[in-house]
């Protein structure tokens, strides 16, 4: 009787199996409220999809270019500035193919809302900068707010300052080889730039020397 005296094999077998069964039911359902009470997504938390599920908002947008950057096509700038030299116009032609001796750079120089534009011409022959320009916008058109033409003359966006360099040269000194620089710091200061204590650079004589600096006055 075997009802009476308890299951057989294949019975207790069905039995372990059942009770298996509902084991890992339980056991399924419990790791999905834990999921869910902790925030879990499986597969999705790694994702940018997950961060949204939690906060229930979309995703936060890509970091996207500066909206105050604006390029601009500098030797078109130059060419039709009034501002700017003849001389250094006739210079402005290309060194090869399209290819102008120009060197442009963008920065907030100025306050304005949209950065700023430093144009410096060079020779092709030898880079050496014959034109120093700085161009603020002005109700969408680019207005000229700084103009240096004593070459060689360099121009330089340096932590919200323009910074200016001129080379100078001693009697019999090559054009490759200057004997030292000036660098005047130049600050915009109620509608212009101001210049502020410069430093009188001297070029080492030895082969990788150091410029020497010397306050300027």
């Amino acid at each position: 009787m075997r009802g009476l005296t308890g299951a057989g094999p294949s019975e207790a077998r069905g039995s372990t199996q059942a009770v298996i069964a509902a084991v890992a039911t339980l056991t399924a359902i419990a790791l999905f409220v834990a999921a869910c009470g902790t925030g879990g997504t499986g597969a999705r938390d790694e994702g940018p999809a997950h961060a949204s599920a939690v906060a229930g908002s979309g995703a936060s947008p890509a970091p996207s270019p500066s909206d105050s950057y604006r390029r601009v096509d500098a030797v078109a700038l130059v060419k039709h500035d009034p501002a700017v030299s003849a001389a250094v116009k006739r210079e402005l032609k290309p060194c090869s193919g399209d290819d102008y001796p120009v060197d442009v750079s963008y920065g907030a120089l100025t306050g304005g809302s949209v950065d700023d534009v430093v144009v410096n011409v060079l020779t092709c022959a030898d880079a050496v900068g014959i034109g120093s320009y700085v161009y603020r916008d002005d109700d969408g058109a680019y207005k000229n707010v700084f103009k240096s033409e004593e070459s060689p003359v360099y121009a330089e966006i340096e932590d919200g300052v323009l910074s200016v360099t001129k080379q100078f040269y001693r009697k019999g000194d090559p054009i490759s080889s200057p004997s030292g620089e000036d660098v005047t710091p130049y600050r915009w200061t109620v509608g212009r730039f101001v210049p502020g204590k410069g430093v009188h650079r001297f070029y080492s004589n030895s082969v990788g020397g150091d410029a020497t600096p010397t306050p300027g006055n």
